[in-house]
Parts: structure tokens; sequence; C-alpha cells
């Protein structure tokens, strides 16, 4: 090391250090919360995915464990960062949407006008759902899509989507427990715990870079603001704060940040069935390292949207099919599987099989186009 400078020789070496700060090639959280807690944030708008993303990162979670942990409320699933759910916990929900709420606004605008939702209906309808939820009530969307048309307020379709959205970026609702097989809303202030008091922007903005970085280094800073929904500038603002305990490292020309710990020597020999929007594709804005059989739109279609991934590669798509009493992996490889890669990938789906604690089948099916 030079200047705190470090040269990373190949692609290899990001994956390698992705794979360790990201708890997958050495699982060691033992609960879902400790999970999210190091991530920061998981996208989540696939909830069985975004179970399994936690799952991968514990040393043998299953899914009833995270969904007992979303239901009691030590997870939450809201929107922030970007407009979509992700999972995140009650202890850094409120920064979270300090720091984003505005930019996922603003990426809003033209749908509340299309809706015709201004100051005023907003007002209006958030009202509407505090008395729907308060005293510990949880309501599904569409009783409280109910609850806003006793109102005077219309919420159907993208409508009710905007209404509901602009309530969680308000701190006015955030997720409740499953009803069933169904999503429920709960009001804000009753599932979060109330904060004794918060830093600074500037010092949130540092706090939240540093966990980023350390949980998925070696990155970019504009990794960090496409990930983040922060804007370039703030996104490079909040860097500077946490450059101090990170470690510079270039590649390309481009500067990549992450914790000093460096994962244990040789790559990962193992593969990883990986939910779609799992944190390790969407954690990052530049996925070429993790991507050298081409670009993203050959791999994936809306059936095959799952990535199977072998030392850190994303070497084909997969899809999941459930059946009564087993669920089938059926994986679409790049390229034909050596033997090898076939016993990871084996080892792999039966590690799914155990969180969802039913057996798994494998399927091997052709790359399209092939």
């Amino acid at each position: 090391m030079q200047d705190g400078y470090t040269l990373l020789m190949d692609a290899a070496r990001i994956r390698s250090l992705r794979l360790h700060n990201q708890s997958l090639s050495q699982p060691e959280h033992t609960e879902p919360a400790s999970v999210v807690r190091h991530l920061v944030a998981v996208q989540a708008q696939d909830h069985s995915g975004a179970m399994w993303s936690l799952g991968l990162r514990m040393v043998a979670g299953s899914q009833d464990e995270v969904e007992a942990a979303f239901n009691d409320g030590r997870i939450l699933r809201t929107h922030l960062l970007r407009p979509t759910w992700h999972f995140v916990l009650p202890e850094d929900i409120r920064m979270l949407l300090r720091l984003t709420a505005g930019r996922v606004h603003t990426v809003n605008g033209s749908m509340y006008r299309q809706e015709k939702l201004d100051a005023a209906t907003f007002a209006q309808a958030n009202r509407a759902l505090e008395a729907a939820l308060q005293g510990g009530q949880h309501r599904t969307r569409e009783e409280l899509a109910t609850a806003l048309e006793q109102a005077g307020i219309a919420a159907k379709r993208f409508r009710l989507a905007y209404i509901m959205m602009q309530a969680e970026l308000e701190m006015v609702v955030c997720s409740g427990p499953r009803k069933g097989k169904q999503f429920s809303y709960a009001l804000f202030d009753e599932r979060v715990p109330a904060e004794a008091g918060h830093g600074s922007r500037e010092e949130e903005l540092a706090r939240f870079a540093a966990r980023y970085f350390a949980a998925r280094g070696p990155a970019s800073v504009q990794d960090f603001a496409y990930w983040s929904g922060l804007t370039l500038a703030e996104a490079r603002r909040g860097l500077e704060g946490a450059r101090d305990g990170l470690v510079m490292e270039t590649q390309g020309g481009v500067d990549y940040w992450r914790r000093p710990a460096e994962p244990p020597a040789g790559p990962a020999q193992r593969a990883w069935l990986l939910p779609a929007y799992d944190e390790y594709g969407s954690g990052y804005k530049d996925r070429a390292a993790s991507l050298p059989h081409g670009d993203e739109g050959a791999l994936f279609d809306n059936a095959y949207m799952h990535s199977l991934v072998i030392e850190g590669v994303v070497a084909g798509s997969w899809r999941r099919l459930l059946e009564k009493d087993a669920v089938i992996a059926a994986i679409r490889p790049v390229q034909p599987l050596s033997a090898a890669e076939r016993k990871l990938v084996d080892a792999a789906a039966q590690r799914y099989a155990q969180f969802l604690g039913m057996p798994a089948q494998l399927e091997f099916e052709t790359q399209k186009g092939k």
C-alpha cells in the first residue's frame, strides 16, 4: 500500500471481497435482524426472495424464522432509498427516511401530479390512515382503501399506491404483520421506537456511507449514490466523512472503497442461488465484475429472474417452481456446467431446501437463444 492506494489486480479480487463483506462466502449471522443491521437495507419488493437473501447470510436460518422476525416488527418493510420496498430495522428507519425520502418524493413527483395528489389531499389521506390504524390496528391495503374512500378520497390503483408510499415516506405508516398471505400496515410511531435525538445531516451521511462501504465494498461513490438514492454530491460528502475508517483501492482508474479487513485467501468455492434483487447485484451501479459472460439482458427474463452465482460470477439464471411437497429449482446456465460445478449447485439447492423446510429438486434447462 502506498499513499492509501492498493492496486486491484483483477475483478476476481472485487468479487472475493464483496462476497466476504456481504456475508455470503462466510455466513456469520444467527438471526435475521443481524443481517439487515449489517446490510443497512435490503431490497424487498419480492418478499419471499428478500427473506431468502437474509437466510443466505445466516449460519442456519429458516424462512419461518425470517417471517417471524418480520411479523414481530424486528424487521420492517417500507419504501426508502429508492421508489421500492426495503427491509430495514426500526433503529435505522428514521435516519434512512430523513436522508432519502426527499429524493423519492422528487422521483414520484410526476405520478403525484398525474394522480392529482397535492399537499392538501395527502394531509387528508394521512389523517384517515391514522384514524384507521390507531390503537395497534393492522390493516391491509384493501382495508385502508375502503377507509380512504369513506373519508372522501378516491383510492384505487396507482392513486392508492402513491398515497400509501407517501404515507410511508412521511413516517405515518410502515409494515405490520402479515394477515394470512396479505401484507398489512401499522402506524409508524406505534411500530418504531422514538429517538432520543439524532445527529446532523452531515453526521448521518457519514454514518450511512461508512456502513454501506463496510457491507458492500469494494464499491465506488457512484455505486453508493445509485444504491442509496442520494445525489452524487451528497454521496461524496458522506464518503468524505467516512473515509478515515476505510481503505481505497483502484482499478481501471476507478476508486473503490471498503473496510480494511481482508477475507481469507483463495476464491470462494461455492455456488449460490441468489434471489432477484439480492444485494450482491442490486447493491452496485456497476456490476461488470460479476458479469463476465455478458450483459444482464441476455441472462434474465420474466421467468428466469434469479441469479446462479458460482465463485462470485453470475453463471446463469434460475426460477423457483413450488410443488406440493418439494421445490424445483430450474437452472439455466450460460454454458454447460462441469461435474464439479454441478456439485456446487446441488449444495446450493440443498441449502435453499433447508431454508424452506422442504425437499429441493434441480432441473437444468438451455440458455435462451442457444
